[in-house]
């Protein structure tokens, strides 16, 4: 088994004429673990969707390679599709069929036979949950079953990678969570998946690892406990009841922290980044009670994918 399910290097991608080109991929570098899921973000135009289209065998690349599954995608791209599943924006299922008969068409369209068609059908009913609903038409469907079931056929030839655009856009909590459960069975069960969202939490959720787009390239590549300690890791934050006791508080805070403390006026507000986190937040919780400064609020803070986001490309994360 290849340690890397998913390996691109050097990736070249432009659009338009050779004196007015556009780059969407300018040498873009990405290493996917085989049996893990791998977050692709960036901003709108970032090229995220054209590395998606060349490793999904949908489009050439003007230069570098790609391997999915030891297949290399330019040479062999029938092999190549052999071994992955791609799951778009909307569920592709056909709403006037039920569960069941949506699978057994995908299976047929496979060339698995009427029998096998049927057996691997009732396997992913199985599999993500749908087997009650299975003979209900798919237009009855909640927009979380939907999504399960377009997961379901995308798994009909059990493919080593599965390539999930924006799965869960426009779907309500409750439904992404069946969806990320949906994911998080088939990654225990051996498949890779690369993940495309907008929805950073989701990233953070799903993902091992993460590679940050940026200009057509990789500008960041961790894991998002790795990517947030680059925006500072933990910080101790500190809201005093009164506005006269924040220089006591900064001066709290600064002590422990070894650091100076970043100031919010407005907000009655004051934090700092701090190294061993329990041991720190003790502290300055204990030292306040001493000195006598009242707090409204302590905590301990982690930044988000969303700070990490804004840090490394500029831009906010999309809605």
């Amino acid at each position: 088994m290849h340690e890397h399910a998913v390996l691109a290097e050097g990736l070249r991608k432009r659009y338009g004429k050779k004196n007015d080109a556009t780059h969407a991929l300018d040498g873009f570098d990405l290493a996917v673990r085989a049996g893990t899921v791998h977050g692709l973000l960036g901003p709108n135009g970032a090229g995220k969707t054209t590395a998606v289209r060349i490793l999904a065998t949908l489009l050439k690349p003007d230069g570098g390679q790609a391997r999915v599954a030891g297949v290399d995608v330019t040479r062999d791209p029938r092999a190549a599709r052999a071994r992955i599943g791609l799951v778009g924006q909307y569920a592709a299922v056909d709403e006037g069929l039920t569960g069941r008969q949506n699978l057994e068409l995908f299976g047929r369209l496979f060339h698995l036979g009427a029998r096998r068609a049927r057996t691997r059908a009732a396997e992913l009913l199985d599999r993500f949950g749908l087997t009650e609903a299975a003979d209900k038409g798919a237009g009855q469907y909640s927009g979380g079953m939907r999504r399960r079931l377009d997961l379901a056929a995308s798994m009909i030839l059990a493919p080593a990678v599965l390539y999930l655009d924006e799965p869960t856009t426009g779907l309500d909590p409750r439904a992404r969570g069946e969806v990320w459960d949906a994911v998080r069975t088939l990654v225990a069960g051996g498949t890779t998946v690369l993940l495309t969202t907008q929805y950073l939490d989701e990233a953070d959720r799903l993902a091992s690892r993460i590679t940050v787009m940026d200009r057509g390239r990789a500008i960041a590549d961790d894991s998002p406990d790795g990517l947030k300690d680059r925006v500072g890791g933990d910080r101790v934050e500190v809201v005093v009841a009164e506005h006269a006791d924040l220089p006591a508080a900064r001066a709290v805070l600064a002590r422990v922290a070894g650091t100076d403390p970043r100031t919010d006026e407005s907000e009655r507000r004051v934090h700092a980044p701090v190294t061993d986190r329990v041991a720190a937040l003790t502290e300055v919780a204990r030292t306040l009670q001493r000195e006598g400064i009242a707090v409204e609020d302590l905590a301990l803070r982690r930044p988000a994918l969303d700070d990490v986001f804004l840090r490394l490309t500029g831009q906010e994360a999309a809605a």
